[in-house]
């Protein structure tokens, strides 16, 4: 009994430590914690028990305990009963995580969607593949890539692959519990999603990159100079802390803010524009707020990526989610099934152009695509570059989507390339340049 006591007070200390230390991210974690599940089952419709054992299942997250109400949709969670935090699932919206800010009885507009069915083949349609035969693509280098991509399970936590070679699907992998129609969060992916939106409307004659950000507390002071093409390439100079390690700018955006809009644009400057390139979420939920004030109605704002994107090229899967005041979360927060995250690589390959309609200009590729200053070639206009060989066995033309925990999209232009990966490890676990030099191989 002696030794069952002092076994329990042990365990009871190393409890007390550990909470001591982790207090002040408590909240950060169970908020992490509740949100991560509630969109994984009411959004991807996976288990909670899948998402207890795999996505939330990393350091400190595993900490929370969760619970999920499948009648009222929502999931909470907390950590040894401290800092209970609650996040619900809004049609068309995905969930969000509340807090005191939250009015429950305060109606919230849904997008509209408008999802045709056609006898299109994928991936530019809702049809099934062709079956398409390329004499010149190295079956047996294909099958090697695949394999791996999928060759350690346990370090590189592959879950879906998919590779279009000149708008055919060449080649297409799941785990078990994943499959072609489960919607992936695609993290920073997201980045690039809402960039486009920007795009499309330069495209439409709507606005300009060049043009100052339309921010009223910025005209009085050194922001004032700030244009929306510096915010895209991520050197406005504005302050910003983006380490998930600690609470910082991000972690405090995500986990606790109301309106993400506003975490960048109350930050002050601390260098003129582009004289440094700082990563910052925060900046592109800023843009998700400027957008928002490009159109009449809040309802229009949901609208229009929807109508102008992603219906418009068959992504039905895909749902951005957007924070208690309705901003979508640009820079985190979309999901969309792995069929889909590759249509809208397709849409960059083919610079714009899909089904005989320019959504976008072809030289907004070239926009995101030219190396920002100060990224070391490594950052365009919220997409990834390759421009100085960071993957050197790789065509320096790829460009990709990048999010957390190894979602990508890549694009390679000189080989007709589109490839999607996604899972839970990044590189070094995923070795994104042995992979990828193996797909590229195997075309010619």
């Amino acid at each position: 009994m002696k030794i069952l006591k002092r076994l329990l007070i042990l365990l009871l200390l190393a409890i007390g430590i550990v909470v001591y230390l982790n207090y002040p991210k408590l909240t950060i974690i169970s908020g992490y914690a509740s949100k991560n599940m509630a969109s994984g089952v009411f959004v991807a419709h996976r288990s909670a028990a899948s998402m207890a054992q795999n996505d939330n299942n990393v350091p400190l997250i595993e900490l929370a305990e969760t619970e999920v109400n499948k009648v009222n949709k929502w999931a909470s969670a907390s950590v040894y009963g401290l800092m209970n935090r609650k996040a619900i699932y809004r049609e068309g919206l995905g969930t969000v995580l509340i807090n005191d800010d939250y009015d429950k009885s305060k109606p919230v507009p849904a997008p509209n969607r408008i999802q045709t069915k056609d006898t299109i083949p994928y991936p530019y349609g809702q049809a099934n593949p062709k079956d398409s035969i390329f004499e010149n693509v190295d079956r047996n280098q294909l099958d090697k890539a695949v394999a791996t991509a999928f060759g350690n399970p346990e370090i590189q936590k592959t879950r879906t692959l998919l590779i279009l070679y000149k708008g055919h699907l060449l080649a297409e992998k799941y785990v078990d519990g994943f499959t072609k129609d489960t919607p992936i969060l695609g993290w920073s992916m997201t980045k690039s999603v809402l960039a486009t939106c920007y795009g499309i409307l330069e495209q439409q004659g709507k606005l300009d990159m060049t043009w100052r950000a339309p921010i009223t507390e910025w005209e009085q002071d050194e922001r004032k100079n700030i244009t929306l093409d510096n915010l895209l390439r991520m050197q406005s100079g504005l302050e910003w802390d983006e380490d998930y390690s600690k609470i910082s700018d991000v972690t405090k955006m995500l986990f606790l803010e109301s309106d993400m809009a506003k975490a960048q644009r109350n930050k002050k400057s601390i260098a003129k524009p582009t004289d440094v390139w700082n990563y910052s979420s925060g900046t592109t939920n800023l843009l998700s707020g400027i957008l928002r004030q490009q159109f009449r109605s809040h309802q229009e704002y949901l609208d229009f990526p929807y109508s102008a994107l992603i219906d418009k090229i068959g992504m039905h899967s895909m749902v951005l989610e957007a924070d208690i005041a309705g901003n979508y979360v640009g820079s985190s927060y979309s999901w969309a099934s792995t069929r889909d995250w590759a249509r809208f690589g397709q849409l960059y390959l083919d610079r714009g152009l899909w089904n005989g309609e320019q959504i976008f200009n072809p030289r907004w590729v070239d926009y995101i695509t030219k190396p920002t200053i100060h990224s070391d070639g490594t950052y365009g206009a919220h997409f990834w570059l390759n421009a100085n060989g960071k993957y050197p066995d790789v065509p320096k033309d790829l460009f990709s989507c990048n999010g957390y925990q190894g979602q990508y999209v890549f694009v390679i232009p000189s080989k007709d390339l589109v490839v999607v990966r996604t899972g839970l490890a990044e590189n070094p676990d995923f070795d994104v340049n042995t992979f990828l030099s193996e797909v590229v191989k195997s075309v010619p």
